[in-house]
């Protein structure tokens, strides 16, 4: 704008000179030009006539300036109205494409939550029906057993024996719903691993028992470093997919398959969230068969949820419907010890984020452990 200005009062200076001289210049009032003023006018009508037709040039010139100054204001102007309407355009637009990357990542947010929950259905029915055609399949191959006779008690007993696995498929899609992510519990299970190191153990003499192995992480982890080890369950679901993976599993109950085992043949026994789910008195056998099984300094490890918290004790423990009774820890460390197992010890596990914790004083810090403190705990033994 003070371009524009400057050029202004150019275009009027030289409009000014642009002008018949009506005047003498001051500067010539001294000899041997200080005429008289008859013959100043004289010279200046002479000068003014001779002069004319380059005045009306140098106007016309000005006047296509002054238009040109004018347009060029007006340009300017408008470029600056048409500079603010874009950036209102954009700045709309970038509103616009925010609310809409909003939305989107709400939609992606959405549709993944579909298929996690896609996956999960997905899961549960093809296992459930792999369920159902071994049951079809086995009444078929007894059916043609006796067929035109009737069926014996002893193969009628044999379809009341599948009953406790009708919900086995049901317990794998609970698993993969509230158990976490396979990833995940490879990565809580590697803490175990430098117990397995210091032991010395998970060799073909004596190899590492995993009670209720379930998916099989822990005796992924433990194939991965090199370990001999046997998983063992009960859910012919998880059994199949546990060997589909690759690893020894058997499907058998665990305290029969115990007693079968001779004294001292194993390195270690571990179980991951099983022991809460047998009563008091199969709980005590348990343990006396894995004291029983362990060879001298054989390991033991059991983890499972920590009564301490309260969220832990009085609510989620509760949504596995097979559990029994939560089990605070100072009871199982005593149990086994009674079974003959030393050094045993308490290992606290899975705190809630920080992000939980309130803050505060000394109360503050004692909600924190009560409410946001370790979810499980893992007792550890050795056999002497």
């Amino acid at each position: 704008m003070s371009s524009v200005n400057n050029l202004k009062d150019l275009l009027n200076n030289a409009e000014l000179k642009a002008q018949p001289r009506t005047k003498w210049p001051g500067n010539l009032n001294f000899f041997p030009f200080n005429l008289s003023l008859r013959f100043q006018n004289f010279i200046l009508k002479c000068i003014n006539f001779l002069f004319k037709d380059q005045r009306e040039v140098n106007l016309n010139l000005i006047m296509a300036l002054r238009e040109s100054v004018a347009l060029n204001q007006q340009l300017t102007e408008e470029i600056a109205t048409l500079r603010n309407q874009i950036d209102e355009y954009i700045d709309k637009n970038n509103n616009r494409i925010q609310n809409i990357d909003k939305q989107l990542a709400s939609v992606d947010t959405h549709i993944k939550k579909l298929q996690d929950e896609l996956i999960i259905n997905d899961s549960y029915l093809k296992n459930d029906l792999i369920q159902q055609k071994r049951l079809i399949e086995m009444f078929l191959e007894e059916s043609k057993k006796r067929l035109p006779e009737p069926f014996t008690q002893e193969q009628l007993q044999t379809f009341v024996n599948e009953e406790p696995n009708l919900l086995d498929a049901f317990y794998v899609a609970f698993e993969d719903q509230f158990r976490g992510q396979r990833e995940e519990i490879l990565n809580r299970l590697k803490v175990y691993l430098p117990l397995i190191v210091e032991t010395k153990i998970g060799n073909p003499d004596f190899p590492i028992l995993d009670v209720g192995c379930g998916r099989g992480e822990w005796l992924e982890l433990l194939q991965e470093s090199g370990y001999t080890a046997r998983g063992l369950d009960i859910n012919k679901v998880m059994v199949e997919q546990s060997r589909s993976r690759g690893f020894d599993v058997i499907e058998a109950d665990v305290m029969l398959y115990l007693q079968s085992l001779p004294d001292h043949t194993l390195g270690a026994v571990t179980g991951f969230h099983i022991i809460e789910h047998l009563t008091f008195p199969i709980l005590m056998k348990f343990f006396s068969e894995v004291a029983r099984t362990l060879k001298p300094g054989g390991l033991a490890i059991f983890e499972t949820p920590n009564p301490q918290n309260v969220l832990v004790g009085s609510c989620n423990f509760y949504f596995d419907p097979t559990h029994h009774h939560p089990l605070p820890s100072p009871l199982i460390k005593f149990m086994l010890e009674i079974q003959g197992l030393s050094q045993v010890r308490v290992i606290d596990l899975h705190p809630y984020p920080d992000t939980y914790k309130v803050s505060g004083g000394e109360l503050a810090e004692k909600f924190n452990n009560y409410f946001y403190g370790p979810q499980d705990y893992a007792v550890v033994g050795y056999k002497l």
